[in-house]
């Protein structure tokens, strides 16, 4: 799916990146409890990715002011923001959802996975926002692809990729 001219912009744990560049691919890699986010405005062509690690903040305010992507409930209000700021309107938001796993063998005491999407969907609630498409839970790492040139979101699982 990538081109010849595509750029990969990798956007890592606790990390978020914006373009409206057409060539560029924004990309994360293993989405295990970890939730990504893509958000896309279809007029203007401008896209973000977040790759967030933990759904509340409260618990490391000081490290969520640092590195706010880190951390659902402030990373994805940080990410909707600047997006904003470039010029996105809400009506235009197409909005894309991978991880939210269960990675471990046995029960996941904590239900981080669970809890990041928990989190994410009362954030998009709260700010009239829909998810557009997703594929969460389960016990599976996926890889996620924005391309900013069209707005077309990959997963890639267990050596699958699929149109989101």
């Amino acid at each position: 799916m990538i081109t010849a001219e595509a750029v990969k912009r990798v956007v890592g744990v606790g990390e978020m990146a914006i373009s409206d560049k057409p060539g560029d691919m924004l990309i994360t890699y293993s989405l295990g409890s970890c939730i990504g986010v893509t958000v896309y405005d279809r007029v203007i062509k401008l896209g973000g990715l977040i790759h967030c690690l933990l759904p509340l903040s409260r618990t490391d305010p000081e490290g969520a002011r640092r590195q706010p992507a880190k951390y659902t409930d402030v990373g994805v209000i940080a990410l909707l923001q600047e997006m904003y700021d470039r010029g996105a309107t809400k009506e235009n938001l197409i909005v894309k959802v991978a991880g939210g796993s269960a990675m471990q063998a046995t029960s996941d005491v904590f239900e981080t996975g669970k809890r990041n999407y928990t989190v994410l969907r009362k954030i998009l609630w709260k700010n009239s926002l829909l998810i557009d498409g997703e594929d969460v839970g389960g016990s599976k790492p996926r890889t996620m692809s924005l391309y900013v040139n069209s707005g077309l979101v990959t997963v890639r699982s267990n050596g699958v990729e699929a149109e989101l």
